[in-house]
């Protein structure tokens, strides 16, 4: 059996769902699948998106899947500094806590709504090629295994993109741009001024390379997770002694609950070269939209995956051939919005690393005096080399 697609979008979350939704809007014939049987099952992240892509993607405000919203977000140093921002200018992923599983359906819906087919239980197993142009897929849906020819395969199956890989995209990364995490969902924690009302990120050594999240679900309920650089484990317990130190330490968690554990990694590291060939494109984590500072890339693979599924309707409308040059809008489009933010996040990251605990405290003290708005690099970095010059000597470059 061979079937016969204008796009394939293998993997449903956000950023496949989304340049499935606008390919179909444009008139492609798409087709998405997922290897899972439940789209946005299980959850592997904070859960955290700034709520100024919905607008920016054309996604409906649905209550259903918003666990909390928040004011803001607090950085609390080793010491306890606290720097509080105003959800508006506190990044990508603080505004809204989602209930992921909820939020990947609802995207999932409007590409279905917009015309695209959706197969659950369906595995990319390899790429049909011809003359190294791609020119669909193999898939196993249940015990069958088939192709599914296709002008324009877009990979959007997350950080270990296996569909990238089998193009010949260049996805190796370094163990320091890799980051493991474990999360614990807690109940019955005991709330305080702040809590249920900002997203919290710790630093230091609490959370070597990486840092400590506490993303409220509802009164008594959050994401306390952590995420260290792969060059700085041992073994994968140390992610759970590391949490568990933290968890104990926390007066709010005395009585805390579990009601679900999750563990995964996520890329930490620059854009990559390219993320088109001729008849494959790349999106969301494949592609390496996932801000190299916080981990986060629900928003960002929205924004690429809407940016793709125009180009891609674009290309059908005008009667391309979906081929690298075809594409390149598409590359061009993404990079002109994300890339130098997450270039310049990714030297950032590189320079965090080597900040002992007292430096932390310094930036944070620094910081919270200042009256800064924006939790950007380049806005934090201009307030400490006032007050801290030798703070700053490692990020000159990026001043």
């Amino acid at each position: 059996m061979t079937l016969k697609y204008d796009v394939v979008v293998v993997g449903a979350g956000p950023a496949g769902s989304s340049a499935a939704r606008y390919a179909a809007l444009g008139g492609c014939n798409t087709l998405m699948i997922e290897k899972r049987q439940e789209i946005g099952s299980p959850v592997r992240c904070g859960e955290g998106i700034a709520r100024h892509f919905l607008d920016d993607c054309g996604i409906p405000y649905e209550n259903k899947w918003v666990a909390q919203e928040v004011k803001g977000a607090k950085i609390i140093s080793p010491a306890g500094n606290v720097l509080k921002i105003d959800e508006k200018h506190a990044g990508n992923e603080v505004g809204i806590v989602l209930e992921r599983d909820a939020f990947d359906k609802a995207c999932a819906k409007l590409a279905a709504k917009a015309g695209s087919e959706i197969w659950v239980k369906t595995t990319a197993v390899g790429l049909l090629k011809d003359d190294g142009r791609v020119t669909g897929v193999r898939v196993k849906r249940l015990e069958e295994e088939f192709n599914i020819e296709a002008d324009c395969v877009v990979a959007a199956d997350g950080y270990e993109s296996q569909v990238g890989r089998w193009a010949g995209m260049k996805t190796l990364m370094k163990a320091g741009d890799i980051t493991g995490t474990l999360q614990y969902r807690l109940t019955n924690i005991e709330p305080d001024p702040d809590f249920p009302h900002y997203c919290e990120f710790f630093l230091g050594t609490c959370a070597p390379a990486g840092y400590i999240w506490v993303f409220p679900k509802d009164e008594c309920t959050a994401n306390v997770g952590l995420g260290i650089s792969l060059d700085r484990l041992k073994n994968k317990m140390d992610l759970k002694m590391y949490l568990d130190a933290f968890c104990k330490k926390d007066p709010r968690m005395k009585r805390a609950q579990f009601l679900d554990m999750v563990t995964g990694g996520v890329s930490t590291c620059p854009p990559i070269k390219e993320t088109v060939r001729d008849g494959i494109a790349m999106v969301g984590d494949a592609a390496r939209h996932i801000d190299p500072i916080t981990g986060g890339g629900i928003g960002n693979g929205c924004l690429a995956g809407m940016i793709l599924g125009k180009v891609l309707s674009e290309i059908k409308e005008r009667g391309g051939t979906y081929s690298k040059e075809d594409l390149q809008p598409y590359e061009k489009g993404w990079r002109a919005e994300l890339e130098e933010t997450l270039y310049r996040n990714w030297m950032a990251k590189n320079k965090l690393v080597t900040l002992s605990d007292e430096d932390f405290d310094k930036i944070i003290a620094t910081l919270s005096t200042a009256g800064i708005e924006k939790l950007s690099v380049h806005a934090m970095l201009k307030v400490i080399k006032e007050r801290h010059p030798d703070l700053v000597a490692k990020f000159a470059d990026m001043i």
